[in-house]
């Protein structure tokens, strides 16, 4: 595993302060900027009216309908309340892998959730997972807790084999909070997309997933025979990549980012994909922004 230098360099660290500066400066509306819950009642939002009902609070009563209907309604407030946030990155033993492992965009992007999470009052959990879901870690408050989950997050080392349906399953399962689950990987998983799918319906969480991308994933320059051998399970098969090979993998590569995509809008969910070649942060900001407020900061 990278120290937590080789991780959170001060370069980065410095661009993490900025982009929280950033995320707070968005103006109310954005889409993670603010997070409100479901329940009704003295908040700080109006939402609806309600006719009066016996035991309600009188400070809530509109006199201004009273005068108009003669009819007495309390006005409703959408309460803003902590967000649970459940942060699962990917690490498996792939993600360690190549030249330019994924783990260290994967881990620099669990801390700016993190980070923004931290920074609106939120509950955060870190819950790694490779062939099996982690322990769950909760951060503390404030920046000492930020930089505690950075430590924890330096320290985890590689896993074996992939094996995310299993992990949200267990997920699943465990007495939390319902809150925002954000998944880190780049869900190539040995159970197929459809099964990673499957455990994913099953999650009663709203979803954010991050798909961490290369752009070998879709254009592998490979030609001619070679070995190709699984970093995670050893397996191994001897194979002539000619062209019409590498047409059907690109093919099948489209089918699997379509199945993605397709289940994300179904759900109503959201999919981010993350470069890792490139800075993290930038590709990060236009999730905390209006729609009209990325527009201009792309104009």
């Amino acid at each position: 595993m990278s120290t937590f230098d080789d991780l959170f360099d001060p370069d980065f660290l410095q661009a993490l302060q900025r982009f929280q500066l950033l995320v707070r400066q968005v103006p109310k509306g954005g889409r993670y900027a603010e997070q409100a819950s479901k329940s009704m009642g003295q908040g700080m939002e109006f939402r609806d009216f309600k006719p009066y009902n016996t035991g309600d609070d009188l400070r809530a009563i509109d006199w201004n309908i009273y005068r108009r209907l003669g009819r007495v309604f309390i006005k409703l407030f959408e309460e803003q309340r902590d967000l649970p946030i459940y942060i699962m990155p990917d690490i498996s033993a792939s993600m360690f892998m190549e030249e330019s492992p994924r783990i260290k965009p994967a881990l620099q992007c669990a801390l700016a959730f993190a980070a923004v999470g931290l920074s609106q009052h939120d509950n955060i959990t870190l819950l790694p997972f490779s062939h099996d879901l982690h322990l769950p870690v909760k951060a503390g408050a404030g920046k000492a807790g930020l930089m505690g989950f950075a430590r924890r997050l330096s320290e985890l080392s590689s896993g074996s084999t992939t094996d995310l349906p299993s992990a949200v399953r267990k997920f699943s399962g465990m007495s939390v909070r319902r809150g925002l689950l954000v998944v880190i990987s780049d869900f190539f998983d040995g159970n197929g997309m459809d099964e990673v799918i499957k455990s994913l319906s099953g999650c009663r969480h709203n979803l954010l997933l991050v798909q961490l991308v290369k752009n070998s994933d879709a254009m592998p320059d490979h030609l001619g025979d070679v070995r190709l051998v699984d970093c995670e399970n050893g397996d191994a098969i001897e194979l002539s990549i000619t062209p019409d090979v590498l047409k059907k993998y690109r093919q099948a590569y489209d089918g699997f980012n379509k199945k993605l995509a397709d289940f994300v809008l179904s759900r109503n969910a959201q999919l981010v994909k993350l470069d890792t070649e490139q800075e993290i942060l930038p590709q990060l900001t236009p999730l905390f922004q209006s729609p009209s407020e990325s527009r201009r900061m792309h104009a």
